[in-house]
């Protein structure tokens, strides 16, 4: 198994639609702009946040229960920016529409950028053959109110490609994700 380069992220990407919409260079703020970095790095492709997220709330004294989910633990925000409370967490999608091949592993680590604000972006493997938007979960380690940008790089994703095709496929399994597309929450 092997990293791969700027070179493979962009002929996988334009030529069998890896990464929608794709930016094939890494796009960085102007001089006096401020933008978190996204697009195409050396090893790895940095994803943009989009515009909407989910931001856990305790409103209605709700449990967060992996198998009997509970969507008012969540209010929608649609802007861009979302404000984590502290000690907090929030879910948003990538901009980005993923098609992963059958031969490679992705993983997804945050950035530092946000990493040294105490946000930490959840590490997620996206499986041979899944597809969609990735859902993001950040998670504000602070005391105090964090900031997460839309439409600006969140984190990095990493390709592995194998030198044979795994036996089974996320999309041989039927994985319950596939082909998600906006905030997806969790399911059973």
């Amino acid at each position: 198994m092997s990293i791969k380069s700027d070179r493979w992220i962009r002929r996988m990407s334009q030529e069998h639609g890896m990464i929608e919409p794709f930016v094939e260079r890494q796009v960085r703020g102007a001089e006096n702009s401020r933008v978190i970095s996204y697009g195409v790095s050396s090893y790895g492709y940095d994803v943009r946040c989009a515009d909407e997220f989910k931001v856990f709330t305790n409103i209605h004294s709700a449990t967060v229960d992996p198998k009997n989910f509970d969507e008012k633990s969540f209010v929608d925000v649609k802007s861009d920016v979302c404000i984590i409370p502290p000690n907090s967490f929030a879910l948003a999608r990538t901009v980005e529409y993923f098609r992963i091949p059958r031969n490679v592993l992705t993983i997804c680590l945050g950035k530092s950028t946000y990493a040294r604000c105490g946000i930490i972006v959840n590490v997620t493997p996206l499986e041979p053959e899944w597809e969609g938007h990735v859902t993001l979960e950040f998670s504000n380690t602070t005391t105090l109110p964090a900031k997460i940008y839309a439409n600006e790089g969140v984190a990095q994703m990493l390709f592995f490609e194998s030198d044979e095709d795994c036996e089974v496929s996320y999309r041989d399994r039927g994985g319950k994700y596939q082909g998600q597309r906006g905030v997806t929450l969790p399911r059973t």
